[in-house]
């Protein structure tokens, strides 16, 4: 019996049976390589060297005589320099190498160029060139190789004076790579792997495609090393699946009880060796799941078998049963995913009822859904089955962050409680930050409604110029700034003021940061193509402002000329020395950035020319000027404070309005006992003091 090292040998007193043991190993299964080096190296160890370099060298000549060359030349590194002297070390290395690489192009080109013709005794220095050969090898000339971007290549060159290769790829010949870069670039390709076959045998996949689509996704999965996604396996059948052909063979191959999904949000597929481990797999993805994520894994397997479909709506079902007081959303998901499948159980038939029929309030509900059509059902449902159904549509109004779902509320409160819709909408006109999705809808919709454009004509062009310099609303820039460009809001506005509010508008074009010049030149011009009498300086009067206020802008005008601009200018000529402009991201960052502090500076020029400091000390409280705090009492004798300061001082959540607002011009000039309109409901101006 042999045994697994030498210290079980002499444990069981049969030392001696060690040799003819390791001869009928060497006759058995001389790629043991595992046991035979263990033993070898613990005789070594015990002091027996003699005996290990005999033993050893049996199986070096074995491994010769049987042309097992790749494993002959690990040996060699491993103990080489236990069996040979350095010279002859050398050259039984080297008959090895061209023994197994002889068949190679550059074998005999390359073993020059790496020094291993001339003898070398330092065993490190030999087996460094010998790594080195092996790996410039493996990228000889008609190597297939896999380059991310390239697809699926030749290599045609080897250039030993350079050091690179030449690789014809599927989609550009003649594609250069370093010797260093190549592990990292390149995917060596063996034979029959289904990257290299797209080479060597594309009619075979071409018939796979048509006669056995999943047998061809298998070919994919199988060759990946991870899990692919739908994307990524479109790529590797690039030319073999074309674009006509895909979505009918996807729909078909996928289909596979093998092919089993992983993964949520981007979904990768791979295959299982089996259907029944298929079955297993999902279902423990299935147990370790979220509720919702099971959701989606019951969508995308519950047709793979009728019983494993049923045992997951059973699971599902169970969920939305418990989860119908603490999370009303998760039980709606299920239920239609169920019903969806043809698997909704009887008792939950009456689930939706019980969700969104009163006296059950159905916001949390509406609040959680995730999915938009889920979310738009539910509205429909709530709508047709309730008589308060505006209340909640106005709440979610100011809530919801899904365009088309805005829609769908806008347009029942449209049909139904029109004045609803017109405060909510007076509401976000007068503070976009406090519904910023509700007031990109409204800023969207306007460029096609003329009844949402003609409400506030000049306060949604001024509300949406603040807009896209406001950093609270950034994430909606993208959606924003189309609505300045030609045939869209901002110009179809221009279309609806009066001469006063046209030349109120040429100032704010003129001041806005945020617009590009071209986009500021169009929307003059189309302005002044309707007012042919406007004047440039129309409307540039004093700009009023807190001390505070004119101080800051100071502040920010000396950093801008003393620290942004010249930091911009050293940024501008050391991206300039990287090279190429046209391709040169940093330089064009570096462009746009000097275009929008010189544009800037311009108008705080403009700007502090124009201020003029309140002096709230000499105010005349007779009735509201710039500078007043006022007091108004509402008709249920609730009492809201205001006070009227300059745009730059304007914190319409705190109370302090701009008198360039629509609400600031109708406080100006009131005295104490005038009423005023805000919004629908009329206030009267109870108190009149200098703002603090």
């Amino acid at each position: 019996m042999t045994r697994s090292t030498l210290e079980e040998y002499k444990q069981a007193a049969a030392d001696s049976a060690l040799d003819d043991d390791w001869i009928t190993e060497l006759d058995r299964d001389p790629a043991n390589a595992d046991w035979f080096m263990t033993v070898g190296e613990e005789l070594v160890a015990s002091g027996e060297t003699e005996r290990a370099r005999d033993l050893l060298g049996l199986w070096d000549d074995e491994l010769r005589e049987r042309g097992m060359w790749a494993l002959r030349l690990d040996v060699l590194r491993r103990i080489g320099a236990l069996l040979h002297k350095a010279s002859k070390l050398h050259k039984e290395v080297v008959s090895t190498l061209e023994r197994l690489w002889a068949d190679k192009p550059n074998f005999a080109s390359t073993l020059e160029w790496v020094g291993l013709r001339k003898v070398v005794e330092d065993p490190v220095k030999l087996w460094d060139r010998v790594t080195r050969l092996g790996s410039i090898l493996l990228y000889d000339v008609g190597s297939v190789v896999a380059m991310k971007s390239q697809g699926v290549g030749r290599v045609v060159e080897v250039n030993l004076a350079l050091e690179t290769l030449k690789i014809d790829f599927e989609k550009k010949s003649g594609v250069t790579v370093g010797f260093r870069a190549a592990p990292k670039m390149l995917r060596l390709l063996e034979p029959g792997h289904l990257l290299r076959r797209k080479l060597e045998d594309s009619a075979g996949l071409a018939r796979l495609r048509e006669e056995q689509p999943a047998e061809l996704l298998r070919a994919v999965l199988q060759a990946a090393e991870h899990p692919l996604a739908a994307g990524e396996i479109r790529e590797d059948l690039a030319g073999i699946v074309e674009d006509a052909q895909w979505t009918a063979w996807w729909a078909a191959a996928r289909r596979h009880p093998q092919v089993v999904t992983v993964g949520s949000g981007r979904q990768s597929y791979r295959w299982e060796t089996s259907a029944s481990n298929a079955l297993e797999s999902v279902r423990r993805s299935f147990d370790r799941a979220d509720p919702r994520k099971r959701i989606e894994i019951f969508r995308r397997n519950c047709e793979r078998d009728p019983a494993f479909g049923r045992e997951l709506a059973g699971d599902l079902a169970s969920t939305a049963a418990e989860a119908e007081v603490g999370d009303p959303a998760l039980a709606w998901e299920i239920f239609f995913a169920l019903e969806r499948s043809g698997l909704l159980p009887d008792a939950l038939e009456q689930l939706v009822e019980r969700l969104i029929a009163p006296p059950v309030d159905p916001r949390p509900l509406l609040a959680g859904i995730a999915d938009r059509l889920l979310r738009e059902r539910a509205l429909t449902m709530v709508r047709e089955r309730r008589d308060d159904w505006p209340a909640i549509f106005r709440d979610l109004l100011l809530r919801e962050e899904d365009p088309r779902v805005l829609s769908l509320l806008a347009d029942g409160l449209a049909e139904s409680d029109r004045a609803g819709l017109d405060r909510a909408l007076d509401d976000v006109l007068a503070q976009p930050r406090r519904a910023p999705a509700l007031f990109a809808w409204l800023a969207e919709r306007a460029a096609d409604d003329e009844t949402l454009r003609a409400r506030a004509p000049l306060r949604l062009l001024q509300q949406l110029l603040a807009a896209l310099g406001n950093e609270e609303l950034a994430s909606y820039r993208a959606r924003l700034r189309p609505l300045v460009e030609s045939g869209s809001t901002a110009p179809r506005l221009l279309a609806l003021l009066d001469a006063p509010q046209a030349a109120a508008a040429l100032d704010l074009l003129r001041k806005s940061a945020a617009l590009e010049a071209y986009q500021r030149d169009a929307l003059v011009a189309a302005l002044r193509l309707r007012f042919p009498g406007l004047d440039e300086t129309t409307g540039v009067g004093p700009l009023y402002a807190t001390a505070g206020a004119i101080a800051h802008k100071r502040d920010e005008l000396k950093r801008l000329m003393e620290v942004e601009i010249p930091a911009n200018r050293k940024a501008i000529e050391e991206a300039r020395a990287l090279g190429d402009l046209r391709e040169n991201f940093e330089y064009k960052s570096a462009r746009q950035r000097h275009e929008y502090l010189n544009a800037r500076v311009a108008t705080l020029h403009r700007e502090l020319a124009r201020a003029r400091p309140i002096d709230l000390d000499r105010l005349d409280t007779g009735e509201i000027r710039v500078g007043a705090s006022v007091e108004l009492c509402g008709p249920d004798g609730a009492i809201r404070r205001l006070t009227v300061l300059g745009p730059w001082d304007s914190r319409p959540e705190a109370g302090v309005i701009s008198y360039e607002s629509e609400l600031g011009q109708k406080l100006l000039g009131r005295r104490t006992g005038d009423d005023v309109e805000v919004g629908d409901t009329t206030f009267r101006v109870v108190a009149i003091a200098p703002a603090r």
